[in-house]
């Protein structure tokens, strides 16, 4: 049986997800409803993509008894709200990145989740590529010896995307694209909580954070680095150093196809897709969508790919960095 999907929002990620889904098999995968506020947009939405129901409100999908998962695709300011409505009618979710807002929100839906006993996974689709997968198997077996320090570097000009720069979007570097950086380092460290934390920032007039610089220490005198900004082009790598060697994610690091080991690169190219997309090989969605059926195959309620702990850990720690930056949104008072 294909595994039915559900998309919940009918912007750019979800139409880049439709798109992936293309490239995998059909008997494995079907997105059988698009649920949008607007049932335009929906309808419009489903014809594009060849979906043959659309719904004009989210409580119509999670009320759909026929629906496997729902791929959660709205606004991250959304996220708390909208995915509590799934978890409570007993759906299973992936939620796009960044979960929620905050720790608070994150913890509630993994609590949510736990008590519907449904599968939920945060959608840090990177790490379900191959890169990511190697970079795991490399450190199982000490490649580069003892890891030293981490670094992750992430910008990207966007300085004209509302979501990008308002304050009640959820804007700000550091849940967007910081995110990713901070992922891969929790990664590394196989989810190990930091033992410090030192961030410093500046910030847009609309108070969220344009370019961040992170240092966080880890056990056993060990370090990362991260800089990421909505202003300026960085060089978007990853880099671990170990005592042996090193081991480099190069750019796009957040959904790479190009692996450099002491030197030696490798490449995992992607295939193509049938329509334009919004975002940088999004084909590579797929990956997720593939590690999210083989989860429900298994009868698993969370990805071991993304265990819900790392994405408690890893807003609790954007919850650090944006006090220390001076980022507070409306809704960490809710």
């Amino acid at each position: 049986m294909a595994t039915r999907w559900g998309l919940c929002g009918a912007g750019k990620i979800s139409h880049d997800f439709s798109v992936a889904m293309k490239t995998l098999p059909p008997g494995d995968h079907q997105i059988a409803v698009i649920a949008s506020r607007s049932i335009d947009r929906a309808k419009d939405f489903a014809r594009k993509h060849g979906i043959p129901k659309a719904y004009g409100s989210y409580e119509e999908l999670a009320n759909d008894p026929e629906i496997d998962i729902v791929y959660l695709g709205v606004l991250h300011t959304e996220h708390w709200r909208v995915g509590m409505l799934f978890l409570k009618a007993g759906k299973n979710v992936l939620c796009e990145k960044p979960f929620a807002m905050n720790s608070r929100e994150v913890k509630d839906l993994v609590a949510t989740a736990k008590k519907n006993n449904v599968f939920l996974m945060e959608a840090i689709w990177s790490r379900c590529f191959p890169v990511y997968a190697e970079v795991r198997r490399l450190l199982a077996e000490e490649a580069v010896g003892d890891v030293k320090l981490v670094k992750g570097y992430f910008g990207s000009p966007q300085l004209d995307i509302p979501r990008s720069v308002q304050k009640e979007l959820g804007g700000g570097a550091l849940l967007d694209i910081g995110v990713y950086c901070l992922q891969f380092v929790l990664m590394v460290f196989n989810g190990e909580r930091p033992e410090s934390i030192q961030a410093t920032g500046v910030l847009l007039d609309s108070g969220v954070d344009e370019s961040v610089a992170v240092t966080i220490k880890f056990s056993r005198k060990r370090m990362a680095l991260c800089a990421f900004s909505i202003a300026a082009r960085l060089p978007n790598d990853a880099v671990i150093a170990g005592t042996k060697g090193s081991i480099k994610v190069l750019d796009p690091m957040h959904c790479p196809t190009k692996l450099v080991v002491n030197d030696k690169e490798t490449e995992y190219p992607l295939p193509e897709p049938c329509l334009p997309l919004n975002f940088t090989n999004s084909t590579g969605l797929r990956y997720e969508a593939a590690e999210v059926r083989q989860c429900l195959l298994k009868g698993l309620k969370e990805s071991p790919r993304m265990p819900l702990a790392d994405s408690v850990l890893l807003t609790e720690i954007m919850d650090e960095i944006r006090k220390q930056v001076g980022v507070v949104f409306s809704l960490d008072s809710q």
